[in-house]
């Protein structure tokens, strides 16, 4: 048996063609693995470019990518769906629809015989002092409450046109910085400092694979990367955990 990761799907952008693309290489993944020897997968963040839930409103489309979510949840698989920047503002569509279990902040859990800290990774470690700030405000309930009264065609919209400012204005950090530069390696080490029984730390949110070891020797800091363009993930087994790039003819 196996346990699978992946994050930063960003479905939505940056054109419907691409996004639709996309959709069809994730859920061949996930069928394909799901068949084959799946026990679990952890989707860790960004799923989406953008995500909000009205009281009756969800966006549209992705019903793909749902109806295989769905398929697997039915089979008695487990998945576990973690918060990340782009869609912080899950509510408990999936959960009650779906029947994932949504996380909204990194745990620390025993997988086949190893101890993994998981989670998207934003706002963790040092530096980003803006964007931790920004967290806070948007964590908020009264900023949900808030932009929950705008209709969703505005509110969709205004989101989506923002973050494709912000991603057209920063391009990808395509090599790994080195330990004293990335955030989630500092990160990693010190929870690794305060638990050195950790194995594995796994976060998405960095746009790029890396497999870095720690300074222990020993524990691995395993970033996942993103599905616009590298299609990685990681496989878990019990001899270890994997970095991996998707590809259809597997």
């Amino acid at each position: 048996m196996a346990i699978y990761f992946a994050s930063d799907f960003h479905l939505g952008v940056p054109a419907a063609v691409s996004s639709r693309e996309r959709e069809d290489q994730i859920v061949a993944w996930l069928d394909h693995y799901w068949r084959k020897d799946a026990e679990a997968f952890f989707l860790v963040g960004d799923l989406f470019e953008f995500w909000f839930e009205w009281q009756e409103v969800v966006p549209r489309g992705y019903v793909r990518f749902f109806g295989k979510l769905a398929e697997i949840a039915d089979a008695g698989i487990a998945i576990h769906v973690f918060t990340g920047n782009h869609d912080m503002w899950f509510g408990d569509y999936l959960e009650r629809e779906i029947g994932v279990t949504l996380h909204r902040r990194p745990v620390t859990v025993e997988l086949l015989g190893h101890r993994l800290l998981i989670g998207h990774g934003d706002g963790l470690g040092p530096g980003d002092h803006g964007y931790k700030r920004l967290k806070r405000l948007f964590q908020a309930r009264w900023a949900r409450w808030l932009y929950g009264r705008l209709h969703p065609n505005l509110a969709m919209g205004v989101a989506l046109y923002f973050s494709g400012k912000s991603r057209s204005s920063q391009p990808p950090e395509d090599e790994f910085l080195g330990a004293d530069r990335e955030w989630l390696v500092a990160y990693s080490e010190r929870k690794l400092a305060a638990d050195p029984t950790l194995n594995y730390c796994i976060f998405g949110h960095r746009h790029l694979p890396i497999d870095h070891l720690l300074s222990n020797g020993k524990a691995r800091y395993l970033n996942l990367g993103e599905w616009l363009h590298y299609r990685s993930y990681v496989r878990l087994t019990t001899g270890g955990a994997e970095l991996r790039c998707w590809n259809t003819a597997e």
